[in-house]
């Protein structure tokens, strides 16, 4: 308590410099929080889009399926079996059958892929339901992406061509029925979505599918003839993404706190320097050489504690602003990365726990490495101003 007492009223004595020294530090502290909430907020936000707009609790696969591959598309089908079907019946799985086709918007052609859905499943967040039966011409519902890189607008016709099992050619009209807007570009981007049966019929696969959407009901087990793929494999681009803002952000978050430690580690120097007298007087006194260690090292741990109330006093007002209004990310979805147009920070217990630990001790090493040469300091020569 003695160290503590003498620590605080030596920091308070310096003024100034004190309130540099942590200013400095409480600013390093709210950029990393601020930083990594941001980051683990989107994390939270792709994840909770992605897993309602394309992949659900996971996925089966066609063997032959690569999605990263367009050359497996056109042999990556395969009929339903009964259990299968059942599934999809009771809303528990979600069968999906992609399809390459040629879009061909105000006189352009654009390469697109068709997928055929069922118009009554509540797996996806997808508005299937826009889906109408056949009339005398088909429905179709796009993204917005796709609308706008289409120059597309509800009640539009769309000629579409495609080539089917056989690799025979056909081409039909198409009517825009629904744009829906979803920050997944892979849902989004060059998709256009038909009724899961019109499309079978178009392809000449009836009851067949390319890749199986699992919903909260399903009960996890293999399929035979179908591969397993689970939210880990299926966000696993997501994971390397965030990974690597994180891993890039830590330099700058890094480069700030050293910037905040060298202050603090200038001014420690100094100040046993300049108290040398004080040191001296401390040991003539009966303190012990550690003790003495003790209480210039709180005194830089201080600055930590110090830093962390005033990151407090102006931080959380900010946060709770950036919370309420979003961060915008308009610039970055233009690029493939499941962003929304506003991210909302998230920060968890354990990043500002964790943040304050790191300035915490960050700052007591710093403070106990020039207070070291306290130890080797002679009473008498203290007492004298003169180092050992």
């Amino acid at each position: 308590m003695l160290a503590f007492k003498l620590a605080f009223k030596n920091l308070m004595g310096a003024g100034l410099r004190t309130w540099l020294n942590v200013s400095v530090l409480s600013f390093a502290f709210v950029i990393i929080v601020f930083y990594n909430g941001m980051i683990d907020g989107w994390n939270r936000q792709s994840r909770i889009d992605t897993r309602n707009w394309e992949i659900g609790d996971g996925q089966y696969w066609h063997p032959g399926y690569d999605r990263l591959d367009a050359y497996t598309i056109n042999d990556a089908h395969q009929v339903m079996s009964d259990e299968i079907l059942s599934d999809v019946k009771n809303k528990n799985l979600a069968p999906v059958l992609i399809a390459q086709a040629t879009a061909y918007p105000l006189g352009r052609m654009e390469g697109v892929l068709l997928k055929g859905i069922d118009p009554e499943q509540i797996i996806l967040k997808l508005p299937s339901d826009k889906l109408k039966p056949s009339d005398d011409h088909d429905y179709a519902i796009i993204g917005k992406r796709m609308a706008e890189s289409a120059k597309l607008k509800m009640g539009d016709k769309l000629l579409i061509r495609w080539r089917d099992k056989n690799g025979t050619f056909d081409a039909r009209e198409i009517e825009i029925a629904s744009i829906f807007k979803c920050d997944v570009p892979n849902v989004d981007k060059g998709q256009i979505y038909l009724r899961l049966d019109v499309l079978q019929k178009m392809m000449g696969m009836g009851n067949e599918a390319t890749l199986l959407v699992a919903g909260n009901g399903f009960q996890t087990r293999n399929l035979k003839n179908w591969d397993l793929k689970n939210s880990d494999f299926l966000m696993s681009d997501i994971d390397r993404i965030i990974q690597a803002k994180k891993a890039g952000g830590s330099i700058i978050e890094g480069l700030l706190l050293i910037i905040a430690l060298i202050a603090i580690f200038d001014t420690q120097v100094l100040s046993i320097f300049r108290r040398q007298k004080e040191i001296g007087t401390y040991i003539a006194l009966g303190m012990t050489r550690p003790q003495v260690v003790g209480i210039f090292t709180v005194e830089g741990a201080a600055y930590s504690i110090l830093a962390t109330l005033l990151g407090a006093a102006y931080g959380i007002p900010l946060f709770m602003l950036i919370d309420k209004l979003g961060i915008s990310m308009k610039a970055a979805r233009t690029t493939d990365l499941p962003v929304a147009e506003k991210i909302f920070p998230y920060y968890s217990f354990n990043l500002i726990l964790i943040t304050i630990i790191i300035v915490i001790i960050s700052a007591t090493i710093v403070s106990y490495m020039p207070a070291r040469k306290i130890s080797k300091m002679k009473p008498t020569d203290a007492l004298k101003g003169k180092l050992a």
